[in-house]
C-alpha cells in the first residue's frame, strides 16, 4: 500500500471516528469511558495522519 493510499484509509477512518463521537455525544446514555476512548483514537489517527503527511 503507497503511502497515500494509508493517509487516505486513515482519513477515511478518521472521519468514521468523528461520526461517532457526534452520534454518542447526543445520546444522554452513552458511557463517558466510550467517548473518552473514541476521542482519543481519532486524536491517534489524527496525529498519525499529521506525521505521515509531513512524509508525502
Amino acid at each position: 500500500m503507497s503511502l497515500n493510499a494509508h493517509v487516505t484509509e486513515l482519513r477515511k477512518k478518521h472521519e468514521t471516528l468523528s461520526k461517532s463521537i457526534e452520534t454518542a455525544q447526543r445520546n444522554p446514555g452513552t458511557d463517558s469511558l466510550r467517548l473518552s476512548e473514541l476521542k482519543r483514537q481519532k486524536l491517534r489517527l489524527k496525529e498519525e495522519i499529521t506525521r505521515l503527511s509531513g512524509r508525502a
